[in-house]
């Protein structure tokens, strides 16, 4: 029998919320206003950084306009690319600012994420959404400003999420031993890697997001829950 972790690491999408907030919601949102957002703020040094790392993967010094076209491309191919995720989430931001969405939690998760405070769990988030898209996505949801419950935040930056390598250097970050640490997602390729680096893993299978249950081997072995009250620490 496995430890009782005193980490909770989490996944954001399909995990404590929709996929099809982010996939309706944040994308097109984000898409549309590209163009504008580059013309505005092209120019500033965090901004820049990322379009230039753009326009290098796509063959050098191309304008402004190529960039946006192929982010634009993948946004539409959903593509986890670390510059695209940090301009979406300087987009993201002003949304949120402005009251134009609030983020989607499931019904249960802000009070399953409270208790698991109150009993001194640390919680941490590890997205490929962007580490600033994180915070605002706790801090701007639909159940109030949860950033206050989370101890961290990782995103792709500490390595892709379906590589073994990526948990380790989270291990070492949080300083917990690996076997002290469950993770939480809706990913059994993630999961895989989670547990290759000796952490817990519980996989979420919301029905909302999977229609057709993942039983049996399509589990991989990791535990099945499909809402956070059915997980136990």
């Amino acid at each position: 029998m496995s430890q009782s972790p005193r980490v909770v690491l989490t996944d954001i999408e399909g995990t404590t919320s929709s996929i099809s907030f982010v996939k309706n919601v944040l994308f097109p949102y984000a898409r549309k206003a590209l163009p504008a957002f580059v013309a505005a703020h092209g120019q500033e040094p965090e901004v820049r950084r990322w379009l230039d790392a753009v326009a290098a993967e796509i063959g050098g010094a191309c304008q402004d306009a190529l960039v946006v076209e192929t982010l634009q491309g993948w946004i539409d191919q959903d593509r986890k690319h670390t510059a695209l995720k940090a301009l979406q989430g300087m987009i993201w931001k002003s949304g949120y600012e402005r009251g134009d969405y609030q983020a989607h939690f499931y019904p249960e998760v802000a009070a399953v994420l409270k208790g698991w405070h109150a009993q001194g769990k640390a919680l941490y988030v590890y997205s490929s959404g962007s580490v600033p898209a994180q915070k605002q996505f706790f801090g701007f949801s639909e159940a109030g400003d949860l950033t206050a419950l989370v101890s961290g935040w990782f995103d792709t930056e500490i390595g892709g999420k379906r590589e073994a390598d990526s948990y380790r250097n989270i291990v070492q970050a949080i300083g917990v031993p690996a076997g002290e640490i469950v993770f939480l997602s809706d990913v059994v390729e993630e999961l895989d890697a989670a547990r290759e680096a000796g952490l817990q893993t519980r996989l979420l299978d919301r029905l909302q997001d999977y229609p057709l249950p993942r039983t049996g081997e399509a589990t991989h072995g990791h535990d099945r829950v499909e809402n956070f009250q059915q997980i136990t620490l």
